[in-house]
């Protein structure tokens, strides 16, 4: 399993022109499943992404994390984390899960980021055509899978 973090100003998804979720100052957190994933990797991700320092403090220091901050989280499922680019220009999909896999480790993830938090977690929704808008704080953006945690 896979997360891109991206520590935000602000972010929201869109579908068919309708707002479905929206936050301020947190992370917009892009989560993509591997076939071979279970809640193991869900549970690891989620403490990582809550407990993960940076965000800044009173002396402008990455010294803070999400839990710290009181910040908001908006969750997008994105199999494409797992493209395939070594051969030729068109990426494969293979080791991304099938949505029957995928869809309720995605749903579990956002339920546990929501126990963790102990605030509700925006959205997007599994397999839509969605916009995400961003304005990435700083820039910071990092990217943490599940599989190079030991």
């Amino acid at each position: 399993m896979r997360v891109v973090l991206q520590r935000v100003s602000e972010a929201s998804v869109t579908i068919d022109g309708e707002v479905i979720s929206s936050i301020g100052p947190g992370l917009l957190i892009l989560l993509g499943v591997e076939d071979g994933d279970d809640a193991t990797d869900a549970d690891w991700l989620v403490g990582k992404a809550c407990r993960m320092r940076i965000f800044s403090d009173a002396e402008n220091k990455m010294n803070l994390s999400l839990a710290d901050t009181d910040g908001d989280v908006i969750v997008v499922s994105q199999f494409t984390l797992h493209a395939l680019t070594k051969k030729g220009n068109r990426p494969s999909f293979l080791r991304a899960a099938k949505p029957e896999v995928s869809e309720p480790l995605y749903e579990s993830f956002c339920a546990k980021m929501e126990a963790e938090l102990g605030k509700p977690v925006g959205r997007g929704r599994f397999g839509a055509d969605m916009k995400v808008a961003l304005i990435n704080d700083g820039p910071v953006t990092i990217s943490i899978d599940s599989k190079a945690r030991e």
